[in-house]
């Protein structure tokens, strides 16, 4: 395994760990991935346990410049994907 953890690595791993076709196990993962956006895309909190919290924060316009020419540039309003992780997490990976 590489430095990241893929889709395709995680589904390996989970297979093997639980004895279960990678094909249903993919499957699995894919529904995860597709819950989880449904639910921030109404604007919900994802909190998993001993993981961390995902949610969506508003970031709003603003006036910035081109680098490159100093002009000044309108930045739009936008929405962000925020990751805070547990406690739990933290002590693991020593943060």
């Amino acid at each position: 395994m590489s430095d990241t953890l893929t889709r395709k690595d995680l589904v390996e791993v989970l297979a093997k760990k639980h004895d279960l076709p990678k094909s249903r196990v993919d499957a699995l993962v894919v529904d995860l991935l597709e819950d989880v956006t449904k639910a921030l895309k109404k604007g919900h909190k994802v909190a998993l346990s001993q993981f961390g919290i995902f949610e969506v924060k508003k970031r709003p316009a603003r006036k910035g410049r081109n680098p490159a020419t100093g002009a000044a540039i309108k930045i739009p309003a936008k929405k962000n994907v925020r990751f805070k992780s547990s406690a739990g997490l933290k002590k693991t990976i020593g943060g």
